[in-house]
């Protein structure tokens, strides 16, 4: 029941109407007994700054989720940053502190180690190709070198992209063999598309599924279509396909307690309400 009282975050996103975001994040403050609520915000990057500064003075609005294209414009735009986001400069998650600044996250990178984890694929040891470099890229390369893959190699449409994110994470994760390369399989185990190719029904797949091999993970990120053309080419070679909704289900939680850290809410269980609204969005 919405009143005068809902604390509101804004989605922000262009377009927004691919949003899986907002019923899930809905119905995990129903089933908490939360009162507060997503709301899709669709937002031109030119008018970014200006609805942020708007959203700023809402004594309504506690914070905003970020996605595509504005991860790392917002960051830029935040006060301050913490966790990953401070290194890889791309949020997905911001909270308005009391004194009215932003603090920005990004948990995208933990949702998605938290959702293979949840589906029993274990990361660490692993050699892993990443496909994209762009703010779901950054967060997902940083969880992945911390949770222990052997080898990650990241391949962008712009190399010089791909470069700059390597030297970041070599810096961080000293351990980790860091590269940069081609869209090409060959060799990996685990294998992530973190663009946003295979979005639209005409889209090319953004790697030759020729290169994959039988029993590699190859997961996504996008939510919609569930099964995009890359992954329905990988099931025929034998792989493990890996859905882009892992990701978001993984960090419903953590979205919510950071947006709303004051409130002592009840324990509840996480899978029904959030499960009910996930198959509604299927049909």
């Amino acid at each position: 029941m919405i009143d005068g009282k809902t604390r509101v975050i804004a989605h922000l996103a262009y377009p927004s109407d691919h949003l899986r975001t907002p019923p899930l994040f809905n119905a995990r403050c129903r089933a908490l007994g939360l009162n507060a609520v997503l709301v899709p915000w669709q937002v031109h990057p030119d008018n970014l700054a200006t609805v942020l500064d708007a959203l700023r003075v809402s004594e309504s609005v506690v914070g905003v989720i970020v996605t595509i294209p504005h991860k790392e414009t917002v960051a830029a735009l935040c006060d301050s940053l913490e966790g990953p986001a401070s290194h890889l400069g791309a949020v997905n998650i911001v909270r308005k502190d009391d004194d009215l600044t932003w603090r920005g996250r990004m948990l995208d990178g933990v949702g998605f180690v938290q959702g293979l984890d949840a589906a029993g694929h274990k990361i660490a040891g692993r050699h892993a190709l990443l496909v994209g470099a762009g703010g779901v890229g950054v967060a997902i390369a940083d969880a992945l070198a911390e949770a222990g893959v052997a080898k990650l190699t990241i391949s962008n449409r712009t190399p010089e992209r791909a470069e700059r994110l390597a030297d970041k994470l070599r810096k961080v994760h000293t351990g980790v063999a860091i590269s940069t390369g081609p869209a090409d399989a060959t060799g990996f185990d685990l294998v992530v598309n973190a663009t946003s190719v295979g979005m639209k029904r005409d889209d090319p797949l953004p790697l030759d599924p020729e290169t994959i091999a039988e029993g590699t993970i190859v997961a996504e990120v996008i939510m919609e279509p569930e099964e995009t053309a890359l992954l329905k080419a990988a099931a025929l070679r034998g792989a493990i396909a890996h859905q882009g909704k892992h990701m978001l289900t993984g960090q419903i939680d953590a979205f919510v307690d950071y947006l709303l850290p004051e409130i002592d809410a009840p324990p509840a269980d996480p899978g029904t309400d959030t499960q009910d609204h996930m198959e509604k969005a299927k049909r």
